[in-house]
């Protein structure tokens, strides 16, 4: 299967208690990492000379393929930890925007902004390559200058017709215009909390499975990435129960060395219930 991810690439200055690290990041890079031990996969991204190459190397290594845009900074978050789930975020750069889709078909194409990068009129490019695309809405309703991150209201009929569009409820209250039963599957999750997930309007809830972790970054990119391929594969419900479990392995791992084995047993725990009417499925 022939992936192709949308998105910058981050230097990410992750400020913790009592740690401090610099590290790559960026919703490109988790969904990317995720998927690079299922299907061919390929980066659309944006970067400048102060992207450490030891990095874009790192990807490679994985067979992970790039397309790069040269930009004179590259994107840059200040990420501070108050507990494993609750952060504070500030951009600190930005790379340049991302508008034209690669030539060619791909099966799935994820768009993952982080900072304005993708602009709402350069969807309809992607779309056009490929029969399945999903998206992440941070990037589109981020604030863009420099200092503490603020979420913008948008309009969000311009990812109507997306077969994957994955929020948390904190950034779902920005998004106006959006109809449920316009997208196929709507991913609407809470940290460690139940989560909605939408399968053309009908409302389903789920249970994340606990674990404890030291933090949560790239938890809603993997689980992104996770259920689109999941969901190419299995019925709505499994793909739900495994991209859950997949997130949760990640989570407590840090890493993506677990087998296929152990998410299809751990998505057994999972919990999905129909929301109207509470029927555990």
């Amino acid at each position: 299967m022939k992936c192709l991810l949308v998105g910058h690439l981050v230097i990410d200055r992750i400020i913790g208690n009592p740690r401090r690290e610099t590290r790559m990041g960026g919703g490109a890079y988790y969904s990317a990492m995720a998927l690079s031990n299922l299907c061919d996969v390929e980066v659309l991204t944006s970067v400048g000379d102060d992207f450490p190459e030891v990095w874009l190397e790192e990807l490679r290594d994985r067979g992970i393929r790039l397309r790069v845009i040269p930009s004179k900074e590259s994107t840059s978050y200040e990420l501070r930890y108050i507990d494993s789930s609750r952060r504070e975020l500030r951009l600190l750069s930005r790379a340049g925007k991302i508008n034209e889709a690669p030539a060619g078909r791909y099966d799935m194409i994820t768009l993952n902004p982080v900072a304005g990068e993708v602009p709402p009129g350069s969807v309809e490019t992607f779309r056009k390559r490929t029969e399945f695309l999903a998206a992440d809405v941070q990037g589109f309703i981020r604030s863009l200058n420099p200092g503490k991150v603020e979420l913008r209201e948008r309009d969000a009929s311009f990812l109507h017709g997306l077969k994957v569009l994955h929020s948390d409820l904190e950034e779902m209250v920005h998004l106006k215009n959006l109809q449920t039963d316009r997208v196929e599957v709507l991913l609407a999750t809470n940290g460690a909390g139940p989560g909605f997930a939408y399968l053309q309007g009908r409302a389903y809830t789920y249970r994340p499975i606990r674990m404890a972790v030291e933090e949560s970054t790239g938890a809603g990119d993997v689980f992104l990435a996770a259920f689109s391929y999941f969901y190419r594969e299995c019925p709505f419900v499994q793909a739900l129960k495994k991209a859950s479990a997949f997130t949760a392995l990640f989570l407590k791992r840090r890493n993506f060395s677990f087998s296929m084995e152990e998410v299809s047993e751990l998505a057994m725990n999972v919990e999905v219930e129909r929301f109207k009417g509470g029927r555990k499925l």
